[in-house]
């Protein structure tokens, strides 16, 4: 069981514990807490939501007294069974997404000696040998199933297991019928773009996603770079500056935490950039989940598609930044017009990703290993994390930090007048890789950039310091 997106309210007048008493209450009525499924301690669950211990166990206790969940010694909370008459009734798509007609049921530079690549990661950290149990175990099984072409939106059984880790980790509400299981964001994005449309005015944060943006323009898409400010895109600019045939039609946007800037877009520019999308029936918000597991401060906030009440938003993420980059398996929400569509137009596509490999994935995130795997990672990272922290301390006075709390890089922007390219080599004289800002731009800028990506996910803590060591010699 993932870590639950609970929306806490400080403000209300009813008690915290009551709030997620509610929320565990409402989500098993509704069943998307299924009989057996097993609850966070209240351990985890408080260490998650940022209360205390007590809160979280007081809404248990209120659970439990109600019959809704059970506490088996030694083991932990699991939800119990409820009768049917409890249960709300759940939206459902017709017709099915599997009975759609025709369709069967980085290497090293020798010349660096420390690279803060932003997208690095720790490979030390992959779990081989629970990856190896599950392979064994599923190729000893026989099952000649799994050598055939399978549904092209992805196995069932791998959609239904997103479903509820989407939204007990993020907030997201879907059935498995409105996912897509591909070979990476990539692959989706090229999907979507067929689904979407020719001419699509686009609007993409500045700096974004670069390959995001290539693939647009390959589309033969028009691609309007909108400029952001603390809180992220200025939405305004949506209105103000395009209108007529120029009218933006769908917004690529990371609201979880932006690459490159690192800005977590707060629920009051959400809001705006909903009502933006509320405005007009062809308007999506393409939401791009990046680094939405790495959080180390502050309390989660739930995903844009967790506010959306209309269809406008697009939810894509991947699993490759939270287990490896060989696992090349993304996932797209579609709401429901742009689902009805894909179905009518789309589905003979085949699945690009194969049966064996959606098994494997489905196994280790439903036996709790993508969790136990995913503590592990946010262990380690924000151990780097706070290692680069506390080493940057020096650098204040002529630097400004931005971007830490999440993710696996942060920002230094220089206060004097060297230009990131300046910056970039004076670290190259002295062994060390970084990564300018403008890499990320899309459109031209007038004035020479100096910010510097710094990421530390496939840096040792040794490393790290004999890094920043030589960026000291270098830049102060």
């Amino acid at each position: 069981m993932q870590d639950m997106t609970i929306r806490l309210r400080e403000k209300d007048k009813k008690p915290l514990y009551e709030q997620i008493y509610e929320h565990i209450r409402n989500e098993i009525r509704e069943g998307r807490l299924p009989e057996g499924e097993k609850l966070p301690s209240t351990r985890s669950l408080a260490g998650y939501l940022q209360v205390s211990r007590c809160t979280a166990e007081q809404a248990y206790f209120q659970l439990l007294s109600e019959g809704y969940i059970e506490s088996k010694p030694y083991k932990g909370y699991y939800v119990c069974r409820v009768e049917e008459l409890f249960r709300l009734e759940k939206k459902a798509l017709r017709p099915a997404a599997w009975a759609v007609s025709g369709v069967p049921a980085v290497s090293g530079d020798p010349r660096f000696f420390y690279d803060f690549h932003p997208n690095g990661m720790d490979m030390n950290a992959f779990p081989y040998s629970v990856w190896k149990k599950i392979v064994k175990n599923i190729l000893n099984g026989s099952d000649t199933e799994l050598f055939s072409q399978g549904h092209p939106q992805g196995d069932l059984e791998l959609r239904a297991t997103i479903s509820r880790y989407l939204h007990a980790s993020r907030g997201v509400n879907c059935d498995p019928e409105q996912i897509l299981v591909g070979a990476g964001n990539d692959y989706l994005l090229l999907l979507l773009g067929k689904m979407l449309g020719h001419g699509v005015r686009v609007a993409m944060e500045n700096p974004t996603y670069k390959k995001a943006y290539q693939i647009f323009r390959s589309f033969g898409y028009p691609v309007t770079a909108v400029e952001m400010d603390e809180n992220g895109m200025r939405v305004s600019r949506l209105e103000e500056a395009f209108r007529g045939e120029e009218a933006i039609q769908a917004v690529y946007v990371m609201p979880s935490r932006q690459y490159p800037t690192g800005i977590v877009m707060p629920m009051g520019r959400r809001g705006e950039i909903l009502r933006w999308a509320e405005g007009a029936g062809n308007r999506y918000l393409i939401e791009d989940d990046y680094d939405s597991e790495f959080r180390y401060h502050g309390k989660p906030i739930p995903s844009l598609q967790a506010l959306d009440r209309q269809g406008k938003v697009i939810f894509m993420g991947t699993f490759s930044k939270a287990i490896a980059p060989a696992i090349r398996v993304g996932y797209m929400v579609l709401p429901e017009k742009l689902l009805r569509k894909y179905r009518e137009e789309y589905s003979f596509y085949s699945a690009t990703v194969s049966r064996i490999d959606q098994k494997i994935l489905n196994e280790f995130i439903r036996d709790g290993y993508f969790e136990r795997q995913l503590n592990k990672m946010r262990r380690t990272y924000r151990e780097k994390h706070d290692e680069l922290l506390g080493r940057l301390a020096v650098f204040r006075d002529s630097f400004v930090l931005s971007g830490e709390n999440a993710g696996l890089h942060l920002l230094l922007t220089g206060k004097e007048r060297r230009t990131e390219e300046e910056l970039i080599r004076s670290a190259a004289r002295n062994c060390v890789k970084v990564y300018g800002i403008s890499e990320s731009l899309i459109s031209g800028q007038k004035e020479p950039q100096n910010t510097i990506l710094l990421g530390y996910g496939s840096l040792s803590l040794e490393q790290i310091g004999e890094g920043v060591e030589r960026l000291k010699k270098a830049w102060l």
